[in-house]
């Protein structure tokens, strides 16, 4: 009976471990708030050139005269509004090491060229280092949390950056995560390519607050979707020129990409080890 009820209890906390924000009263003084509700401090911006102006010159750093980013009250609590008017991204001014990321996301309604016609797209951007506008002229040099509808908790390598996954091949151009599959290396200068899709398909539909768990220690990284191991990932490096280095800190950046997005809830904690339930 004893050991049935240590069991029991183990169970309770693992679900809780990855119910989204279920057990986060009872973890409070570990968490760091990273978005305050009231405003963007401890945040920078970057803001590339609107599409329809490209001889504009960018907007750069901390220049957001178009209010893309902006604190609203979404849903009777505050939140943190991308209008994502202009590619881009909100930065953290810290960088940030071996931790537990979780936050709310939710898509808004308005969409923005060059993407009127296409789904959705934002972003996590973890291990973001180098200099604003490395990665595509608008984001750092980073590892990328796919979100876009459809497709959220994907692998993307920003500028250089590389992991390796365990994947099974769809066809000659998409990789798809399996834990049972074979360890591939992706990156932009990869055969493969820098890009690995998720599996399974875990995001809510259209309207709906979705939560995300990032895990990063030491080269290894989880993306976690509403309570859900879409992707483990190892080995994470980067590229500056003929060198590879590990990447395994950096600041977190949350993307403008064409779609109106709200997020919450942002916090971190740091963690002594990889989660052994993964």
């Amino acid at each position: 009976m004893k050991s049935s009820l240590i069991l029991l209890l183990f169970s309770v906390v693992g679900v809780f471990s990855l119910s989204p924000g279920a057990f986060s009263k009872f973890a409070a003084p570990d968490w760091e708030t990273l978005f305050n509700g009231e405003n963007l401090d401890g945040w920078d911006t970057f803001l590339g050139r609107p599409f329809d102006k490209p001889d504009q010159a960018v907007f750069g750093l901390n220049n957001d005269s178009l209010n893309v980013f902006s604190v609203v009250e979404e849903d009777g609590a505050p939140a943190l509004r991308i209008s994502s008017a202009v590619f881009g991204g909100i930065s953290t001014a810290k960088e940030y090491k071996n931790y537990h990321l979780q936050l709310q996301f939710k898509w808004g309604k308005e969409k923005h060229e060059p993407r009127l016609d296409v789904t959705r797209d934002s972003g996590v951007l973890y291990h973001g280092v180098g200099n604003h506008g490395d990665g595509d002229g608008v984001w750092l040099r980073s590892q990328e949390f796919q979100v876009q509808e459809g497709d959220c908790g994907d692998y993307w390598g920003v500028a250089g950056a590389q992991m390796d996954v365990q994947t099974t091949k769809l066809n000659d151009s998409l990789y798809q995560y399996d834990p049972n599959g074979t360890l591939r290396t992706f990156s932009q200068s990869e055969p493969q390519g820098r890009h690995v899709s998720k599996y399974p398909d875990a995001e809510k539909p259209y309207g709906a607050w979705n939560t995300l768990d990032l895990y990063c220690y030491e080269g290894q990284s989880a993306h976690v979707v509403n309570g859900v191991v879409t992707m483990l990932l190892s080995n994470s490096q980067i590229a500056f020129g003929q060198n590879q280095k590990p990447l395994t800190k950096g600041k977190i950046q949350l993307q403008s990409e064409g779609a109106e997005i709200f997020y919450r809830d942002i916090k971190i904690k740091s963690i002594k080890e990889f989660p052994k339930d993964f």
